[in-house]
């Protein structure tokens, strides 16, 4: 009997390969990982690696943004400080003031002194050197003196010739520039009248000197600044003379400065000063400053400090390095900045320390009489800064310093511009030194001005 039933092998393989094809297929998906969130403790963190992500880009503005702001001040005035009543002017006096540590400079690696002085015990036993000049073209000056000039005034009416200089014209001023023997020039002092009046006793005093340091202040200008660095055989060898008016004694005296009974304020005999000839204060300051051979008629040397600086080395010192072992008549500081003078020119005009007109009309002149642009005459430095003059009192540097003063008078007050054309017309004066900035720095303490001049009235 045949059995009709069938039997199937079943087996767990099969039974899961029935489930996968009958479950339906899902394709898997990349989680997304979670944002991350920065907490406030991670900002100190999150900020350095920005920052050493884009440092390059930080730097760039940083420049960029300086550069913006540094243009915007371009051609802007600055803004003037107030004065504070609390704020001390003197701090920058006190600075400078009775500094007496020397200037060097270096010359071939070596580090030297500019000013060359003879050590302390040498200076001591220096004598006033009494030199003759036999080759000197010129052997005596005549100086002009008259009534001949038409106001009776002493400050002349829109002309700065008046009794004091005498009203030179200017076939006169060409005559004056002739060498001879005997010259006879305008110099000052033209008419008893004619203002810079002095007393008797000053006058006095003035005749014993022999050598003099000098300085000026009027219109209630500087102050004094004692002398340093001398010797004890040049305390009573040399005057100290410094010159004044009504309005800077007045000044001084309401800051305590008085003058003493002998009529000295400490080692300086004050001169004080009456009529001045000029409405120009910086033209009453020329007179002591070139014409010391008329003030100081038995002199035989003079030193010119200008007011802003304190004179600081021994005075026969002085005259030792700069005049007698140089063999020189006249020691002048030369100008630092420039050596033209129609460069001085333009830059008198541009920092408005004469009017274009004025300043026109010198150089114009200079030009008609062919002054040379040349930086250099006579293997010196045509430019002088002038504000430190050494020289010794001869008919020759005596003629030098009338012309100079002549030409400041005909033209502007400006010193610097008149001095190399006097010293290429003069030519016959050879032995001058014109001495670096650096030994001007070394001879002076530099304090600068304190005050501005008043003008006459």
């Amino acid at each position: 009997m045949f059995n009709n039933s069938v039997s199937i092998s079943m087996s767990d393989d099969d039974d899961s390969n029935d489930l996968n094809r009958i479950r339906p297929t899902r394709t898997r998906r990349k989680r997304k990982k979670p944002g991350h969130r920065t907490t406030t403790s991670e900002l100190p963190r999150y900020f350095l690696r920005l920052l050493l992500r884009h440092w390059i880009l930080l730097i760039f503005l940083l420049a960029l943004a300086l550069l913006l702001f540094e243009s915007t001040r371009i051609g802007t005035k600055p803004e003037l400080k107030k004065h504070h009543p609390d704020s001390n002017p003197n701090k920058k006096i006190e600075g400078n003031l009775n500094r007496l540590d020397p200037t060097t400079k270096v010359i071939a690696g070596v580090r030297q002194r500019c000013l060359k002085l003879l050590p302390p015990e040498e200076l001591e036993h220096l004598e006033i050197l009494d030199r003759k000049d036999s080759t000197s073209p010129v052997k005596k000056l005549v100086y002009r003196t008259g009534t001949d000039f038409a106001s009776s005034h002493v400050r002349g009416n829109g002309t700065r010739f008046n009794l004091f200089t005498g009203n030179q014209s200017f076939a006169e001023r060409e005559t004056s520039f002739q060498v001879s023997e005997t010259v006879s020039v305008h110099c000052g002092f033209f008419n008893e009248n004619g203002g810079f009046r002095i007393e008797d006793e000053d006058k006095k005093f003035m005749r014993s000197c022999q050598v003099v340091v000098s300085t000026c202040a009027f219109g209630g200008g500087d102050n004094l600044y004692q002398p340093i660095g001398m010797s004890e055989a040049s305390t009573q060898k040399v005057c100290y003379v410094a010159f004044w008016d009504d309005v800077t004694l007045a000044t001084q005296e309401a800051e305590g400065h008085k003058i003493g009974e002998n009529g000295y304020i400490g080692k300086w005999r004050v001169v004080v000063v009456k009529d001045l000839p000029f409405m120009d204060q910086r033209l009453n300051g020329k007179i002591p400053k070139m014409l010391s051979h008329r003030l100081f008629p038995e002199a035989k040397y003079s030193i010119w400090v200008d007011s802003k600086s304190q004179f600081r080395r021994d005075p026969l010192g002085v005259l030792d390095a700069l005049l007698w072992r140089t063999n020189s008549v006249l020691a002048i500081s030369e100008h630092g900045a420039r050596g033209s003078v129609y460069d001085e020119a333009k830059a008198v005009v541009r920092k408005h320390k004469a009017t274009p007109e004025e300043v026109e009309v010198q150089i114009n002149q200079y030009r008609r009489d062919k002054l040379p642009e040349d930086k250099r005459f006579n293997g010196k430095k045509a430019l002088s800064e002038a504000s430190v003059i050494v020289r010794e009192h001869t008919p020759l540097t005596n003629l030098f310093m009338c012309l100079w003063f002549n030409e400041v008078v005909r033209y502007t007050s400006r010193d610097q511009l008149s001095f190399p054309y006097v010293f290429w017309r003069l030519k016959v004066l050879k032995n001058v030194n014109m001495f670096p900035v650096c030994t001007r720095k070394d001879l002076v303490n530099s304090i600068g001005h304190v005050r501005k001049a008043k003008p006459l009235v």
